[in-house]
């Protein structure tokens, strides 16, 4: 009896991908099912980064077509595409980048850019095209965390190279100063700066560009808003409910301005002691999850207040890149498949598919 495929199709609804939580006809995954009496051949095309999750899923789709009756021989294919999605109305995408994610909180010392970098390197380590922009112009971190020095070169006098560090394109105001001149600049000066470190900075096929927010809610972030695409915001805060109290005001201002928000890191969660093993919440706990109730918003994760992500983002080696393996970076890889599934289900950018209307006497 030869197979149908309609009845691949319905296997193929079996089949749960964890990070969407949908099955792959749903997400419009599977395709070009090919058979050939016995023998089935298809392509299962993600839209997220995920070198760890091709094989697991390529077992799971192979294992249920096996289960259909008549079926002799299966090959799957499993791969990811990454493409652009829709931002603020109005404002034009960044030539050389796809998507834009805004790290934010709302009052600073909560861990937000260590975070950031660890979220960068952990999509680079699920196979994406990544780059990381300082947004902190007063106070930039990431030339120490992700361990670069030196000068970003200009080629052709007008724009950028990116400066490269652990795989990941980064720019920041931190490579064309000294690290004691201190950034004594007012309001307009540093909203430009912002606007040309992310405009002139020749990016390389970036599919998720990482910004690191300073904290607060003023003008960095207002010209983020009005001026740069961002594809979603990502809201780092502590269980501690002073630190909640600017987060929400964050998260507040994302929406006011129409950028969606990804989800919520619960960083600091819990602290568990390196002699005694004793677990301990020492900012509170359940703050994060209450927060996300209140907003509608997703927990991402939640990250411990551990000395090792410290002692490794001071080195210049992030948790990602010191502890590839651990427990820690698996966290932060799964944090980072969420967000670029969530962004995956939002509306695509239609832009580029437009064409130019000319309008001229004839």
């Amino acid at each position: 009896m030869a197979v149908s495929e309609a009845q691949i199709q319905a296997a193929l609804t079996e089949v749960i991908d964890a990070n969407t939580g949908k099955d792959l006809i749903a997400t419009k995954s599977a395709r070009n099912i090919k058979l050939d009496g016995g023998s089935v051949s298809l392509d299962v095309e993600l839209a997220y980064p995920a070198k760890s999750q091709l094989e697991p899923i390529r077992k799971a789709v192979m294992a249920r077509l096996r289960a259909v009756a008549g079926v002799t021989a299966v090959t799957v294919n499993v791969s990811w595409k990454i493409t652009a999605h829709s931002v603020q109305r109005g404002v034009k995408l960044v030539p050389g980048v796809k998507n834009i994610i805004a790290v934010a909180s709302g009052k600073g010392g909560v861990g937000k850019s260590t975070t950031a970098a660890n979220l960068a390197l952990a999509l680079a380590a699920e196979g994406a095209c990544v780059g990381i922009l300082d947004a902190d112009i007063y106070g930039p971190s990431q030339p120490t965390m992700l361990g670069i020095t030196g000068r970003p070169e200009s080629k052709d006098g007008k724009t950028l190279e990116p400066m490269m560090g652990h795989g990941l394109q980064a720019i920041s105001i931190g490579f064309m100063i000294d690290v004691d001149t201190p950034m004594v600049w007012r309001g307009p000066m540093v909203t430009q700066a912002l606007e040309q470190l992310l405009k002139d900075t020749k990016w390389q096929d970036v599919d998720y560009l990482i910004v690191d927010m300073p904290p607060g809610t003023g003008d960095i972030q207002l010209t983020l808003a009005q001026k740069v695409p961002v594809t979603g915001a990502v809201i780092v805060t502590t269980p501690q409910d002073i630190a909640l109290l600017d987060a929400r005001k964050g998260l507040k201002m994302f929406e006011k301005v129409g950028i969606p928000i990804l989800g919520i890191v619960e960083n600091m969660s819990t602290h568990i002691c390196s002699n005694c093993g004793h677990e301990e919440h020492i900012f509170g706990s359940g703050g994060a999850d209450r927060m996300a109730a209140q907003y509608g918003a997703e927990v991402l994760g939640h990250l411990p207040l551990d000395i090792g992500i410290r002692e490794q983002a001071d080195s210049g080696k992030p948790t990602v890149v010191s502890d590839p393996d651990g427990t820690v970076t698996a966290l932060y890889k799964a944090m980072a498949r969420r967000i670029a599934v969530k962004i995956s289900e939002q509306a695509k950018d239609m832009t580029s598919k437009f064409p130019n209307i000319v309008i001229q006497n004839t």
